[in-house]
C-alpha cells in the first residue's frame, strides 16, 4: 500500500471514530459531518492507491460512480449516497440542521456511521483489485 493511501485511510478512521464519540456526546451535526468525511476519505484513498486522478469533489455520488465504472464494488446504496451527499455543505455553516428535511438524531447518526463502517470494509476489495 502506498504511504499516501495509508495516510488517507488513517484520517478516514479518525473521522469515523470521531463520529462515534460525537454521537455518544449527543453532538449530532458534527457526528454526521465526520461520518461524511470518513466516507469521502475512504473513497479517495481508493483513487490514490490505484493511481486514478483524484476528483476535486465532496460528492460521494461522483466518487462512487467513477469507481464503479472502473469495476469497483461498494455496498453503499443509492439512498445512502443521497443521504451522505445531503450532509456535506449543510454541516459546514450554521443554517440550522445538517439535514435539510429534519433535525438529525441518534438514529440517523448511527445509520451514517454504519454506512461509513461498511464502506471501510469495502476498501479491502478496492486495495486488492487492479485497474
Amino acid at each position: 500500500m502506498k504511504n499516501e493511501t495509508r495516510s488517507w485511510l488513517e484520517y478516514a478512521v479518525e473521522n469515523l471514530k470521531s463520529a462515534e464519540i460525537l454521537l455518544q456526546s449527543h453532538l449530532y451535526n458534527p457526528s454526521l459531518q465526520n461520518s461524511q468525511q470518513a466516507i469521502e476519505k475512504f473513497l479517495k484513498a481508493c483513487f490514490i492507491e490505484k493511481g486514478i486522478k483524484l476528483e476535486k469533489t465532496h460528492a460521494v455520488l461522483i466518487l462512487v460512480e467513477k469507481l464503479r465504472n472502473l469495476g469497483f464494488y461498494f455496498t453503499i446504496s443509492d439512498d445512502d449516497i443521497d443521504l451522505i451527499d445531503s450532509i456535506y455543505l449543510a454541516s459546514k455553516y450554521p443554517f440550522g440542521s445538517v439535514l435539510p428535511d429534519f433535525e438529525p438524531d441518534e438514529k440517523i447518526c448511527q445509520k451514517c456511521i454504519e454506512i461509513a463502517k461498511a464502506l471501510k470494509d469495502d476498501m479491502e476489495d478496492c486495495m486488492k483489485k487492479r485497474v
